[in-house]
């Protein structure tokens, strides 16, 4: 994989010049955004893969729901094996397999209860998902390179450890690094929420200041408190696993965070972990988890 990053190193013009075109055209109203009958908000970040987007639109959500707003949920559902518009959840029932809607949205239903759906064009799915369900607060989760919808509120989700540690494979642009644009567009979010997850506060480079000035800037951590067993809804605490010693599954894509949330858990389970089991995409054995 590194090898072919590097031998993709010349196409970086390329693709920069083609996001810069497409920004510019949606900047100049040329490329225009189009509003549906809902508030939006859109969770997003600007590089592939694990910065935290699906714990902010279950956090973002639920507060929403607890507020009294009918809110749904519509993502493209990344790893899905369908196309077009799929209402995952009426928010009572689950209307789909994981297979058909990808594990984050899945998730995000179990965890939310809320009505949800998955659809590659976010506007026609937005018009579908409130005809059939009456929702009128819509949570675009990973959309923030998505700008043919028109949102009311933009947060942008950045892992801290991007802004804090140096990699040639990471802070380039597609296809070498993970960007998915360059970091000037940061500016086009009204809010930051800075995800150091479960790793210490920071002192974020000048360099990235820049980017962020003017923002309304917040930071994010998780923090570890238990288990609960999907199966039998039973919740444990830490301790009850004091002493044994642990299986680690994970169908994280990038399961650093988690891994080091075990570490962190006072010893009592971190010093445990003598066998892991790591996939990068949870579908592959989701349903064996429920």
């Amino acid at each position: 994989m590194i090898v072919l990053k590097i031998i993709l190193y010349p196409l970086i013009p390329v693709y920069a010049f083609v996001i810069w075109l497409r920004n510019f055209l949606f900047d100049k109203n040329v490329f225009k955004s189009k509003s549906v009958n809902a508030k939006v908000y859109s969770v997003g970040n600007m590089s592939v893969g694990g910065s935290g987007k699906t714990p902010v639109t279950i956090y973002l959500t639920t507060l929403l729901k607890q507020s009294g707003s009918k809110v749904g949920v519509l993502s493209r559902g990344y790893g899905r094996k369908s196309k077009g518009y799929v209402l995952v959840s009426d928010g009572s029932n689950i209307l789909t397999s994981v297979e058909k809607s990808g594990d984050e949205i899945f998730h995000t239903v179990l965890d939310c209860e809320v009505p949800a759906a998955v659809a590659e064009n976010r506007v026609k799915g937005a018009e579908k998902l409130i005809r059939d369900t009456g929702v009128n607060v819509i949570v675009l989760d990973d959309a923030f390179q998505h700008r043919w919808i028109k949102r009311d509120v933009d947060l942008l989700v950045i892992d801290q450890r991007f802004l804090t540690e140096k990699s040639f494979f990471i802070n380039n642009l597609l296809p070498t690094g993970v960007l998915r644009e360059p970091l000037k567009s940061i500016r086009r979010a009204d809010a930051v929420i800075i995800n150091r997850k479960f790793m210490e506060k920071k002192k974020i480079p000048q360099e990235y200041n820049n980017y962020l000035e003017g923002r309304n800037i917040f930071t994010g951590y998780y923090k570890a408190i238990g288990f609960f067993d999907l199966k039998h809804k039973t919740e444990y605490s830490l301790e009850d696993f004091q002493g044994q010693k642990s299986l680690v599954v994970s169908g994280i894509a990038t399961p650093f965070s988690f891994l080091n949330a075990l570490k962190k858990c006072d010893g009592i389970v971190g010093s445990k972990l003598t066998s892991r089991f790591l996939i990068t995409d949870g579908s592959k054995f989701f349903n064996v988890c429920i």
